[in-house]
């Protein structure tokens, strides 16, 4: 089989890219392609059974979120080439496969082999890797296609499984509503930091379920919740649960299970709005923005985390436009020192995570920024300084020290290629916005 990025239209595509690259005198051609063809040349496998499997780079599992994430910038390829349209369908088959196997997981293998990051106390089965329920992990694969019909006008993926899926994850969210009463989720991990397990005996942070919104045992980065109302997932469910309505009507013509969802996620924005804004306190904060995390009890996290979904992204993903008042607020305060993970340093600044140590930047989270920037003068800079900072090796990292880059964690991150990928695009005017409904 010939290798995806031998295709001659990858190859024309990424040449035409690296015309435009030179005429705007930005000299990254050769660092886009690297990570433009870094997925397709090291972490895809075609399966027999029309399926795609995909690794993150350095472990040998499927993340639902991270997969989606990787094959995202392939969609401006794959209306042309039959070969890439086919690898993005079997990822979307995969991932639906797996949210039937268990819509709590988070990370998949490549067969019913039983290999785990961990032995768990938690309800395992042989094609998980690992259990953290996580809410985005429902959302991506729901997003990704989406935007393969939205941008491919392809129906492909929409089979009888599809619409399972797509049921189940909404009576997930349903049952996590009332996490506390209705759900019969919970994940212990014994003999790790206090961010790798959940507290109550696996049953996690407490939260008050008149709140509306849906609970979350751990965050995109997969260390847990503080509080249990993670709100950049609410909001990408809520947006999610538009695009499903959207789907149940045009595609299945499932006029209950769209007013279903419809319903839901107009409930869901409303809990959000008035659970998750911070109110001006005149003293520290004078503009209200969104919380993190909250208990709906009053307790809230300020804070933002490089991993998508995060509050920095929040018009990349459709949840609201980049001029909405409360999210340039938000923004103002996630990208200043306000935020516990933002870092400033010789050569980058710029939002970190819990997840790696102090002082290092995401290359995810400096896409991001990029990506959800208004100023193209901006989206300029952060690129030049992503490839300022990577390390030297050609391609993007976990995380960077902001003032060492040559100190990085995950030299082979697929994800942190893919994003950096589609800022490069957006910045040569390929966005998939343009092909989809915003609020």
């Amino acid at each position: 089989m010939q290798q995806l990025s031998d295709l001659l239209s990858v190859k024309q595509f990424v040449e035409k890219i690296r015309r435009q690259l030179n005429a705007e005198k930005l000299n990254i051609g050769d660092v886009f392609e690297r990570c433009f063809l870094s997925t397709l040349d090291t972490t895809i496998q075609q399966k027999n059974d029309g399926t795609t499997f995909i690794i993150t780079g350095d472990i040998p599992a499927m993340w639902l979120r991270d997969s989606a994430c990787q094959v995202k910038p392939y969609l401006f390829v794959a209306k042309d080439a039959p070969d890439i349209a086919r690898m993005i369908e079997g990822v979307i088959r995969r991932q639906i496969n797996s949210i039937l196997i268990d819509p709590y997981a988070n990370a998949f293998n490549e067969c019913a082999n039983g290999n785990c990051w961990e032995h768990d106390k938690t309800d395992m089965k042989p094609e998980l890797w690992e259990r953290k329920f996580e809410i985005d992990s429902l959302c991506f694969p729901i997003e990704l296609a989406y935007l393969y019909w939205k941008y491919c006008k392809s129906t492909a993926v929409f089979d009888a499984d599809f619409l399972k899926a797509a049921k189940l994850i909404v009576s997930v969210f349903r049952t996590e509503q009332n996490h506390e009463q209705q759900s019969n989720y919970s994940f212990e991990r014994f003999n790790c930091g206090f961010a790798d397990t959940l507290s109550r005996n696996g049953k996690g942070a407490l939260v008050n379920p008149e709140a509306g919104l849906i609970w979350s045992g751990f965050r995109p980065s997969d260390d847990a919740c503080v509080y249990g109302y993670l709100i950049p997932s609410n909001m990408f469910a809520a947006v999610i649960l538009g695009y499903l309505s959207e789907i149940a009507s045009e595609i299945y013509q499932e006029d209950d299970f769209a007013r279903e969802t419809r319903a839901f996620s107009r409930e869901l924005r409303a809990a959000i709005e008035k659970a998750a804004l911070v109110k001006p306190d005149g003293k520290r904060f004078f503009k209200p923005f969104y919380a993190y995390e909250v208990d709906g009890y009053g307790q809230y996290l300020i804070m933002d985390d490089a991993n998508l979904p995060s509050l920095l992204s929040m018009p990349y993903f459709g949840y609201c436009s980049a001029d909405h008042e409360y999210y340039k607020h938000t923004r103002e305060i996630i990208l200043s020192e306000q935020n516990p993970y933002y870092y400033s340093g010789k050569y980058a600044e710029g939002i970190g995570s819990f997840h790696t140590a102090s002082n290092y930047v995401w290359h995810i989270s400096m896409g991001m920024q990029g990506l959800t920037s208004p100023s193209r003068s901006e989206k300029r800079k952060i690129i030049e300084a992503m490839v300022a900072t990577d390390g030297g090796t050609g391609c993007m990292h976990e995380g960077i020290d902001v003032n060492d880059p040559s100190k990085f964690t995950r030299p082979w991150f697929s994800w942190a290629n893919a994003i950096f990928t589609e800022l490069v695009l957006d910045y040569c005017g390929y966005s998939l916005a343009d092909s989809i409904r915003r609020p």
